[in-house]
C-alpha cells in the first residue's frame, strides 16, 4: 500500500480526524479540540491513502527537553500491518534530540510500545479530568 504522509496540517479537515479517533476507536474528540492540540504541538504526522485519513499523530515538545507522543489512531481496516508502529517511529524520529521522549498507553498496549524502544516508567503521576474512571479504565492507580 502506498501512503500520503502530511507532516503540517494545513489541509487536515479537522471533521474527518474526529471521525478517526472515533472509529480507531479511540473515543470521542471534538473536531475543535483536535484542531487546538494539534496546533499546540510541535510534531504531527497524517497518513492518507489516496484521499482518506487513516491514521494520525502528534507530539507535544518543547525542542529541548522532554517530547511527549499521544493521540496516536489507525482506521481499523489499516490496524495490524505497521501503520501504528511507523506513526510512532516517525514521531521518535522528528523528537530526535530530546533528552526523554514519553508516552503513555492504554492498558493492555504496552508491549506494543515495547517493541519502539519505550520502557516502563516507575515515576509517573497524572491527574485527570474523571480521576474515578481513569481508576476504573486502569489508567492510573490510587497506590
Amino acid at each position: 500500500m502506498k501512503f500520503k504522509w502530511l507532516l503540517s496540517q494545513e489541509k487536515i479537515v479537522w471533521k474527518e480526524l474526529s471521525n478517526l479517533y472515533r472509529l480507531a476507536p479511540l473515543g470521542e474528540k471534538k473536531p475543535t479540540d483536535l484542531e487546538m492540540s494539534f496546533t499546540n504541538s510541535m510534531y504531527k504526522c497524517f497518513v492518507y491513502e489516496s484521499n482518506q485519513l487513516i491514521g494520525a499523530g502528534r507530539a507535544l515538545a518543547d525542542g529541548v527537553d522532554c517530547s511527549y507522543i499521544c493521540d496516536v489512531a489507525v482506521l481499523p481496516g489499516y490496524q495490524g500491518h505497521g501503520l501504528g508502529k511507523e506513526i510512532i517511529n516517525k514521531l521518535i524520529q522528528l523528537s530526535n534530540g530530546h533528552k526523554k521522549i514519553i508516552l503513555y498507553s492504554v492498558p493492555g498496549k504496552e508491549s506494543f510500545y515495547k517493541k519502539s524502544g519505550f520502557m516502563h516508567m516507575n515515576t509517573a503521576m497524572a491527574i485527570f479530568n474523571n480521576q474515578e474512571q481513569a481508576v476504573l479504565s486502569g489508567l492510573i492507580s490510587e497506590t
